[in-house]
């Protein structure tokens, strides 16, 4: 098992979890880490980490802590989800509790990995044509594209961790393939009003910038349905943001996206 580059707190007690760094199932808490950004990467609704982790405020946690990103056995269903957010920038039981980024003392906190380019980085060519990948088990999901725009930036490893869509505000942001909500609100940094879908064990979808989410944390929706409207939200112009994470890690979309 590796050893953790950090196992004790400010006061020299050992880090919550610590005991469990590199077991299959959990994650260790890094630099700029929010509970919502640690759902993104582990296909998790936020509320269930804070409840299989005993989290009296999930905006409290520390670099190096390790926290369980899986059912612990016999667990209960799922926390049901609260209503998502209307109108863009109105509160949701979600965003107006915005777990905090982890701290360790001494540091700064990092930038937020993985979240949209800003206006200046945002790459307006389109990338190279990829070729699709191999459908099979959980890859074969029939994907479609979740908006009927131009593209306007294509997926890079660095800059952009999905595609970039354009459209009209209000244009219709659909669901990619069949699924369950495990986020809908306004709570991760630099995505605005978004949307995760969890596919099956592999795969997740991530819908942002939204000027309004038309579904609810834990309800299944169908491939095609209308889960939003496009908009603006934490955005410098009206797009769709959208992601495809093969087990928490970005993968082009464009590899999996039928030819149009």
């Amino acid at each position: 098992m590796p050893v953790p580059p950090i196992t004790v707190d400010a006061n020299g007690k050992p880090l919550p979890g610590i005991e469990n760094y590199g077991k299959p199932g959990y994650y260790a808490v890094r630099p700029g880490d929010t509970i919502m950004r640690i759902g993104l990467e582990t296909g998790q609704n936020w509320r269930d980490i804070v409840k299989w982790n005993n989290l009296e405020n999930a905006n409290l946690i520390e670099v190096g802590q390790v926290l369980r990103v899986v059912p612990p056995a016999g667990a209960a269903p799922p926390t049901p989800g609260t209503p998502a957010v209307a109108v863009a920038g109105a509160p949701s039981a979600a965003g107006s509790a915005t777990p905090g980024v982890a701290t360790t003392t001494g540091a700064a906190g990092a930038a937020v990995a993985g979240a949209p380019p800003s206006s200046a980085a945002t790459n307006t060519t389109p990338a190279k044509p990829t070729p699709p990948v191999a459908s099979t088990g959980d890859d074969d999901l029939g994907w479609i594209w979740p908006a009927q725009g131009q593209l306007i930036a294509g997926f890079d490893d660095v800059k952009n961790k999905g595609l970039d869509i354009s459209g009209r505000a209000g244009d219709a942001v659909l669901a990619a393939a069949d699924g369950r909500v495990v986020y809908a609100g306004a709570g991760l940094r630099g995505y605005g009003n978004l949307i995760i879908l969890k596919h099956n064990n592999t795969y997740l979808t991530a819908y942002a910038h939204n000027q309004a989410l038309l579904v609810k944390e834990d309800q299944s929706v169908q491939k095609g349905q209308k889960i939003a409207e496009m908009g603006n939200s934490d955005a410098d112009r009206v797009k769709l943001h959208f992601e495809i994470r093969r087990q928490g890690k970005p993968v082009d979309p464009a590899r999996y996206l039928p030819s149009r």
